[in-house]
C-alpha cells in the first residue's frame, strides 16, 4: 500500500473513497444475503418446514374463525363482508333519497300549477281542443272509409304533441 493510500485510509479517506467502500460493502452484503436466501430455499428441509408453517398458519386461522363463530363473534372476513354490504346499502339509500327528492320537486311543481287556476284552465282548454281535433279526425276517417272496411291498428294511432 502506498503512503498516500495509507494516509487517506488512516485519516478516514476522502468522501469519494468512503462512498466507494460503502458501495462495495453494500453490494457484497446484498449478494451474500441473496445467495443465502437462495441456498435456504433450495434446501429441502427448510423448504418443507416453510410449507408446514404456512399450512399450520391456515389451520390456525380456520380454527380461530370456527372458535369465534362458536362464541357468536364475527371474524375479520365477516366484518369485511358486513362493511361491503353496508356500503352497498348506503349507496342504494342515497339513490332512493335522490329519487324522493325528484318526486318531491315534481309534486311541488304540480302543486304550484294547481294553485294557479289560470294555468289549470289553460291546460284544460288545450286538452279539450286537442280532443276536438282527434274527434274530427276519427269522424273524417270513418266518413272516408267504405262501410264494413276495418282500419288497421297502425292507421288508428295518432301522434299527440306534448304540451
Amino acid at each position: 500500500m502506498s503512503q498516500d493510500a495509507y494516509d487517506a485510509a488512516a485519516s478516514g479517506g476522502t468522501g469519494e473513497q468512503q462512498r466507494s467502500i460503502r458501495e462495495r460493502l453494500s453490494t457484497q452484503a446484498e449478494d451474500t444475503i441473496g445467495k443465502l436466501a437462495d441456498d435456504l430455499l433450495a434446501n429441502d428441509v427448510i423448504n418443507s418446514a416453510l410449507q408446514r408453517a404456512l399450512g399450520a398458519r391456515e389451520k390456525v386461522a380456520q380454527a380461530q374463525e370456527s372458535a369465534m363463530g362458536a362464541l357468536n363473534l364475527p371474524s375479520a372476513s365477516n366484518l369485511d363482508k358486513l362493511a361491503r354490504r353496508l356500503r352497498s346499502i348506503s349507496q342504494r339509500l342515497e339513490e332512493i333519497e335522490d329519487g324522493v327528492d325528484r318526486v318531491d320537486r315534481r309534486v311541488e311543481e304540480i302543486g304550484s300549477e294547481t294553485r294557479n287556476p289560470a294555468k289549470v284552465e289553460e291546460r284544460l282548454d288545450r286538452i279539450e281542443s286537442r280532443l276536438d281535433e282527434l274527434a274530427r279526425d276519427v269522424a273524417a276517417i270513418r266518413r272516408d272509409s267504405p262501410s264494413g272496411e276495418t282500419v288497421s291498428a297502425a292507421q288508428t294511432r295518432a301522434v299527440v304533441p306534448e304540451g
